[in-house]
């Protein structure tokens, strides 16, 4: 069990832990030299993993962990100070290998048993790490921690634009905005973090001088050393400690440079270094040139100078000769003229050259670039997104991405909607100005340009922004550029759900109603009805601008009636009576009386036959129920009512084909679908003498 714990990686999360109660007992515990040895080894070891790994890493956030890294480290070096200073003050006076043989080789040996040399190369050491390199990163990421800061709102609208224009996936932008959080908090981290290397050096001059001073004492009070033999045995064991301690944390101050430093690219540090640096062969023979000026000057080391420039000349020779590229000789080798010749001939065509056109565009002059551009402000991108998020809350499913592009063929002003590649609406919007759109009640008229609103045709003009309030005043509706297109693509969202609802949106509408209710999409498609019927009763629901969001009611009513019933008309107007409390709803909120349109009753029967005998609307009638229809519309506009014609239940379907085609506005409901508690009124008549 434990051994197919380990296996699962979940050994992982004690490294943590672990490591702080290993920090903890170093702190605590006395430790033998051996183990001190092996400790201070492994300090070394993981300050160059460390060093490595930020050389190789693309961009700051492949090294997340370094601020913990560093904390950790930073306790790590300053647990075995306290673990090595217990050992250098109670065992020092038995020799200079009394705190193991690491300490005594870096006191020893490295700088030559001499201590005045030791102390000398450990404060310049601690001189280059806090006053050179940690100091240097510090700045560095507190500067790139306020700039991460400050481009984060202009780096999440720039990934929401992208999403808009179709150009990422909604998993895409989830993941480059958590980079975008990710890269504030590490540089917020780093600038925080730098504080520790400071500590930590400021600890390790404390800690020599404790080690030093308090040697001298317990040598020469509780040993019986001489002064100068105390002071030789435990300055170069403190120096031996100051130094095990101080190039480990030299080597992760420079790792933290690294890091904090880099630009990222698609190349780790070394290659950056290499590919810029050694890139230009003139820069290397002009380096080459001055430094063999320098080794011809008397009494300079000829030797060295002249050594370097001739290498840098040979190497930019080589360069030069590398980034060359010879033309291909008459007489070339075969290989190389077969391959100019395919780089020669055209490609062939692939799949890859056929482009599918856009299922919903939208397309602008280059004067309305601004409001479509974050950089510049737009608005208009995350108009869009908000209206797509409230056409799925309101219809029921997500359209498809609005693609964005300029098109320089339009006026400058111009805008043009496309649905699967074809143009279904066309509008002119001009920055900087306000449109005051007349709802049929303004008391005087405004100076500007005059226009019709593009989504609902009424009229409208054109203001300068001084005279919003004035507009306002007036009783003029104002709305910005960004608003009128964004208005208008709504409209005709609303007005084309049916033709945006593909197989694609009701496979997948069909796929989040399983997740919660599985076994009624199992059992209805394809066992029972096929895709393309669920499709059809759903986008004729959308044509008649029904709602679909209740999914769960649309399907249980299909899968009750799909035995017997296969026409999707027919389940179109079963589905509708299902949904009729939510049809009445929509179009008379709250528990109002119902003031409706109706039909005499001599033009109901004449309908009611027509419908029986198979034949259709006779010209003459038609004409005659087209014109009483908007005679009625205008009523009741008049009256602030909705347009809304109740019918037997057999002539809805009917007569909703007939008139949607001229008269859009117009809802016809069959008095089966009003709930039994909701009181009717007809207000006006069709098929009395007009």
């Amino acid at each position: 069990m434990a051994r197919q714990w380990l296996r699962g990686g979940q050994a992982q999360g004690l490294v943590g832990p672990v490591l702080i109660v290993m920090i903890l007992a170093m702190m605590v515990l006395p430790l033998p030299p051996i183990l001190l040895d092996l400790l201070f080894t492994f300090n070394i070891a993981l300050s160059i993993m460390v060093l490595l790994v930020s050389m190789y890493t693309m961009k700051a956030l492949d090294f997340a962990a370094f601020p913990s890294v560093l904390l950790f480290t930073t306790l790590l070096r300053l647990s075995l100070n306290v673990a090595s200073t217990r050992v250098v003050l109670m065992e020092g006076h038995t020799g200079p290998d009394a705190a193991g043989k690491v300490i005594e080789a870096f006191g020893h040996f490295l700088v030559g048993g001499n201590f005045a040399v030791g102390t000398l190369v450990f404060l310049i050491l601690v001189v280059i790490n806090f006053m050179v390199i940690t100091k240097g990163a510090g700045r560095i990421a507190e500067v790139g921690a306020r700039f991460a800061l400050d481009a984060m709102p202009g780096k999440q609208m720039a990934i929401d634009a992208d999403l808009n224009a179709g150009l990422i996936t909604e998993e895409v932008a989830r993941t480059r905005r958590a980079e975008v959080a990710q890269e504030a908090d590490f540089y917020g981290s780093m600038d925080g973090a730098s504080k520790f290397v400071r500590g930590d050096a400021v600890a390790g001059l404390l800690i020599m001088g404790i080690n030093i001073v308090g040697g001298l004492v317990v040598g020469m009070l509780q040993h019986d050393l001489d002064f100068a033999t105390a002071g030789r045995t435990y300055t170069l064991l403190a120096i031996g400690d100051g130094l095990v301690a101080q190039i480990p944390a030299l080597v992760i101050s420079t790792a933290a440079g690294v890091v904090v430093s880099r630009v990222a690219t698609d190349q780790d540090v070394g290659s950056q270094l290499t590919s810029q640096l050694f890139s230009n062969p003139q820069v290397l023979f002009l380096a080459a040139g001055i430094v063999g000026l320098l080794g011809l000057i008397p009494g300079m080391p000829n030797l060295s100078f002249l050594l370097i420039a001739g290498g840098l000349a040979w190497f930019g020779r080589r360069l030069a000769l590398r980034s060359a590229a010879p033309a291909p000789a008459p007489g070339g080798s075969a290989p190389a003229l077969a391959q100019a010749a395919a780089a020669a001939e055209p490609q062939e065509a692939s799949w890859d050259d056929v482009a599918l056109v856009d299922p919903l565009g939208l397309e602008v002059g280059y004067r309305l670039i601004p409001m479509v551009d974050h950089s510049q402000s737009g608005e208009l991108l995350g108009r869009i997104k908000g209206i797509r998020k409230k056409f799925a809350q309101e219809v029921g499913f997500l359209v498809p991405v609005v693609h964005v592009r300029d098109n320089l063929e339009f006026k400058p002003n111009a805008y043009a909607v496309t649905l699967k590649g074809v143009q279904i609406a066309r509008g002119e919007a001009w920055p900087g100005q306000w449109l005051a759109i007349d709802p049929g009640q303004v008391s005087a008229p405004l100076p500007g340009t005059p226009t019709r609103d593009p989504a609902f045709g009424l009229p409208a003009v054109w203001i300068a922004a001084e005279l919003r309030e004035q507009a306002q005043v007036y009783g003029y509706t104002v709305v910005d550029a960004s608003t009128v297109v964004a208005t208008h693509l709504n409209h005709l969202l609303h007005q084309h759900a049916a033709e945006l609802l593909g197989r694609q949106e009701v496979r997948q509408l069909l796929d989040r109603v399983g997740k919660e209710v599985p076994g009624l999409v199992d059992d209805l498609v394809p066992k029972v009805l096929p895709l393309a019927t669920v499709q059809k009763v759903l986008q004729n629901l959308l044509e008649e601008g029904v709602a679909i969001r209740d999914m769960r009611t649309i399907l249980e009513t299909l899968a009750e009636h799909a035995a017997t019933v296969t026409d999707a008309t027919e389940l179109t107007s079963l589905a509708r009576l299902a949904l009729g409390r939510a049809i009445v709803q929509q179009v008379f909120p709250g528990d109002e009386e119902l003031q409706v349109i109706g039909l005499d009753g001599t033009l109901d029967r004449v309908l009611l036959q027509a419908l029986g005998s198979g034949g259709g609307l006779e010209p003459g009638l038609a004409d005659k129920l087209l014109r009483q229809a908007e005679a009625a519309i205008a009523r009741q506009a008049q009256l602030a009512l909705a347009p809304v014609l109740v019918v037997q239940h057999p002539l809805r379907v009917l007569l909703a084909r007939f008139l949607r085609r001229s008269l859009p506005q117009l809802k016809v409901l069959s008095h089966a679908e009003i709930p039994d508690g909701r009181t009717l009124k007809v207000t006006a008549t069709l098929g009395g003498t007009a």
